[in-house]
């Protein structure tokens, strides 16, 4: 006897993002499958397949914990009925082959797969399925619609499908005017047992909700890894006290992050609502860290603005010397820019990098002592880009600019005399020539001796350190940018010996100019 029904399957992947692109290749349930779960690893499939019985998994190869082809080899050991699809790279074909030895299906590649290829899979799976057929609208599920369940109709919603829906049907399971979209962000739980937490959380909420509003109706999903999402279906007489009581939930769980839309009335707006308004919500939680509820009716209105950096003012400025009217420019933009929370976050984020490698990259042509700042700006990126929140963001701007203001204080007390700038710009100038400090001395009208003495008290490095260092800086940028002999770069950085030029360099930088050029290159 033919058995029509669902076609259930089990999506395997360690990337959610990958897992997400598959559930909206094609629509599964009008071509008669249903997905009924989702793994990042081989383990946590095994003990999903145990539990959901799925016709079909489809499997990554390369994963954590429990790879594809292990969770194959047990598929067929202990689930010979379940048929395997495999998803593999262009570089994994050793893995697929060891693979079809187990008896899977088909494979397809990431790169290629699209809805056509991998709806073609699944129904060559299916056809090695004994005594089944699909339930499909093609083969007479004239109710398929009405057959979906309430969870599986807002999944098809969210992901924009047009879901017909019979208005009794519709009525009986959002019986109340209004509608709202709760988000409850897990992310500051993350642990080794973070599934049962987050259930254990969603029984909690489930269970409160309940118990404290009883001309309530809702329903939730969880799209994301660490996010859960409640459509919460109510009547005006309870707006007051679901207000109520989801204040009284975030204060109640330091755990809970929660994000609340505005009320409206269509479910057929839910799609909009959800990428409109809540998932803004949760983007502008970055801005609001300490905040356990941000409210979408409670936010600022307007909405803050921001004017552009003007990023050529403030760099001529700071060529100019100009740093105290250029930070305070800086200031009070970041002050005014750090409040606007419809900023994306990955814009934020890359205009505090942009400005710190701009800052260095200045202050290197300026010729200022940025050894140690310019080492610091790469623990700066690092912290920026894993920020989860704007104010940490900003802790690790203002210690970039307190170093950096350092820096430019003990350069320029080491410069400040005027003399001593004007000894420092001619070496600069200059560098490239046969000078001495004699020739100098000369040109200053000093004695080559008072010069001597004079260069050493007011500088961190005596006459002859200070050239070479100005040289060895010039021969690195022509050794890695430049094609020239090496007893050319020489002679075009100042040293007219080329053996003196080669103990110089090798002394500066530990290696020879050779060497130094072929480490360059294999970079």
């Amino acid at each position: 006897m033919i058995n029509e029904q669902y076609c259930r399957v089990v999506i395997v992947d360690d990337e959610l993002l990958i897992r997400q692109g598959i559930k909206h290749y094609i629509n599964w349930e009008q071509e008669g499958f249903r997905i009924v779960g989702e793994a990042s690893n081989g383990r946590e499939a095994l003990e999903l397949i145990s539990t959901t019985a799925p016709h079909i998994v489809i499997t990554d190869i390369v994963m954590p914990i429990m790879d594809g082809e292990e969770l194959t080899r047990s598929i067929k050991e202990n689930y010979s009925h379940t048929e395997v699809i495999i998803l593999s790279s262009f570089g994994e074909f050793d893995y697929v082959r060891s693979t079809f030895q187990s008896g899977v299906v088909d494979y397809i590649l990431k790169p290629k797969l699209n809805g056509k290829i991998l709806l073609e899979a699944l129904k060559k799976a299916v056809s090695r399925i004994p005594n089944f057929q699909l339930l499909t609208q093609k083969n007479g599920a004239n109710n398929f619609e009405n057959n979906l369940s309430i969870e599986q109709v807002i999944s098809k919603l969210i992901s924009g499908y047009e879901v017909q829906l019979e208005s009794q049907l519709l009525s009986r399971a959002f019986p109340h005017d209004y509608y709202c979209l709760l988000g409850v962000s897990l992310k500051n739980n993350r642990c080794n047992e973070e599934a049962n937490l987050i259930a254990n959380k969603q029984k909690a909420i489930e269970k409160a909700l309940s118990l404290n509003l009883s001309k309530t109706q809702y329903y939730s999903f969880r799209p994301e890894e660490y996010l859960l999402v409640f459509v919460i279906n109510f009547d005006k007489s309870e707006s007051a006290n679901l207000f109520s009581f989801i204040k009284k939930l975030a204060a109640s769980d330091q755990g809970l992050s929660l994000t609340m839309t505005k009320k409206f009335t269509r479910m057929k707006d839910l799609s909009t609502i959800y990428k409109d308004d809540l998932m803004k919500l949760l983007r502008y939680k970055f801005y609001f860290p300490e905040q356990q509820l941000l409210l979408q009716e409670e936010l600022p209105n307007p909405l803050p603005k921001v004017e552009s950096f003007n990023l050529e003012w403030f760099t001529n400025e700071f060529k100019r010397e100009q740093f105290d009217s250029a930070f305070t420019y800086l200031e009070e933009f970041i002050s005014s820019f750090s409040i606007c929370f419809t900023t994306d976050v990955y814009e934020f984020k890359a205009f505090f990098n942009n400005i710190i490698f701009n800052i260095t990259i200045l202050l290197s042509n300026m010729n200022y002592d940025i050894g140690d700042l310019d080492k610091a700006k790469y623990t700066s990126f690092k912290a920026i880009d894993e920020a989860e929140a704007a104010e940490v963001v900003l802790q690790e701007w203002n210690k970039f600019l307190l170093d950096a203001r350092k820096q430019i204080a003990d350069s320029r007390s080491q410069t400040g005399n005027p003399n001593m700038k004007k000894l420092l710009l001619y070496i600069a100038d200059h560098y490239a020539e046969p000078i001495t400090l004699t020739d100098v001395a000369q040109h200053f009208h000093f004695n080559p001796s008072y010069l001597s003495n004079y260069f050493a008290t007011h500088n961190k490095e005596g006459f002859i350190e200070h050239l070479n260092n100005i040289r060895i800086k010039e021969a690195t940028k022509l050794l890695t940018n430049n094609s020239a002999a090496i007893s050319e770069i020489g002679s075009l950085v100042g040293y007219s010996d080329h053996s003196y030029f080669c103990r110089v360099f090798k002394k500066k930088m530990g290696m020879s100019p050779s060497q130094y050029r072929r480490k360059q290159l294999l970079k």
